[in-house]
């Protein structure tokens, strides 16, 4: 294993505590806002670990706003019951980053336990199939993450299934350097290495979305 990654996997470890702590401090409640929320937890990193930066803009979504990509900026929303809500937080530790997404349930609504379960049960799948041909191409994986969606029952939601990750700051992650993505345009293969001759990490992330429910599920972790 070598040194990034393993520093990689322990950042990873912390934003994983991170979220654990968030349930068990009850965070996730029906009248509280997006916005309170990304508050809170940002207090709550900055109280456990000393967490002051993030290398991309830290997200909570929920009801209707689950739909929207990352990319997107909508209306902050106020938690309803039996609602569902994401986050999608990237914290940087000791200058790695981590970038970890989660889905939660609040109630017992079938479509909604499902879409939340689906997105960690295909994340896993996409994972599993990038390990077993290391030389996709990030075109190719995410045509498998949409037909993964598809095959669920679901639309994928978003214009990429990852990213890669590494020392920050990592390589510049300009939307028009798609090589950096798991993206439609991104014919290179996903081991190739960096500039300097090193292996590059990935993060697979998994959006789905149903339109007509109004509601989405997104999970996201350091895949190699």
């Amino acid at each position: 294993m070598s040194q990034m990654l393993t520093h990689l996997q322990k950042a990873e470890e912390k934003a994983a505590a991170l979220f654990d702590e968030i349930v068990k401090r009850e965070i996730i409640v029906a009248g509280s806002t997006e916005k309170k929320i990304n508050n809170e937890v940002f207090q709550l990193a900055d109280e456990l670990y000393g967490i002051k930066k993030y290398w991309h803009k830290r997200i909570v979504r929920a009801g209707a706003n689950t739909l929207h990509p990352y990319d997107e900026n909508p209306p902050n929303f106020t938690i309803q019951e039996d609602d569902i809500v994401f986050l999608d937080f990237g914290p940087i530790l000791e200058e790695w980053e981590a970038d970890y997404g989660r889905t939660y349930v609040l109630g017992n609504d079938e479509a909604k336990l499902k879409i939340a379960a689906d997105s960690e049960r295909l994340w896993h799948k996409a994972k599993d199939h990038l390990v077993a041909n290391p030389s996709l191409t990030g075109a190719q994986l995410y045509r498998y993450c949409v037909q993964l969606a598809h095959e669920a029952g679901w639309e994928y939601g978003g214009p990429i299934a990852g990213h890669l990750i590494g020392h920050f700051p990592h390589e510049q992650l300009d939307s028009e350097i798609k090589t950096n993505y798991i993206h439609p345009e991104n014919h290179d293969p996903m081991d190739q290495l960096d500039q300097a001759g090193h292996k590059r990490h990935w993060i697979i992330e998994i959006h789905l979305v149903d339109r007509e429910k109004q509601i989405g599920a997104f999970f996201e972790q350091l895949a190699c």
